[in-house]
């Protein structure tokens, strides 16, 4: 963000929280995720899946709960007994999805399809492809130069 746009910012700010108070910046720390099974040791599971598409360990699973840690970030996988899977389409109301970059989008596709995910359809677009993984949740991947 620019000098003048933060200045902006800042000036919009302090007529909503009062002259001089400032929000302080907050960092992503973890990324949450519902899944009907978080960890199984006799199947491929939702943890397991993740790991294996972004190359992160599994730093802590048990039979409700699994996390994965990336370079600056975790993904943390939660068992829902009533778990239900997102809707695609999704009738134009916008869902929590991860973009995903790739130097090669549909050698990417296809070696997330065979982990486990599945193609949606249907495709909204030609610059990325969305997939659905094993629980239903759809996610992007586009092109690494964009």
């Amino acid at each position: 963000m620019g000098t003048s746009a933060a200045a902006e910012l800042e000036t919009q700010m302090d007529g909503r929280f009062g002259q001089g108070r400032r929000l302080t910046a907050l960092t992503v720390r973890q990324v949450p995720f519902d899944s009907p099974i978080a960890f199984d040791e006799r199947t491929q599971t939702f943890g397991e899946f993740y790991s294996a598409v972004l190359g992160w360990p599994i730093a802590y699973s048990d039979e409700n709960y699994a996390m994965l840690t990336g370079p600056s970030h975790a993904l943390g996988i939660g068992t829902i007994p009533d778990y239900r899977r997102p809707s695609w389409p999704d009738d134009g109301h916008k869902q929590f999805h991860l973009d995903l970059a790739a130097d090669d989008i549909e050698a990417a596709a296809d070696r997330c399809v065979a982990l486990g995910a599945s193609r949606a359809e249907p495709q909204p677009g030609e610059t990325w492809v969305v997939l659905l993984d094993p629980a239903g949740h759809p996610f992007c991947i586009t092109d690494a130069k964009n």
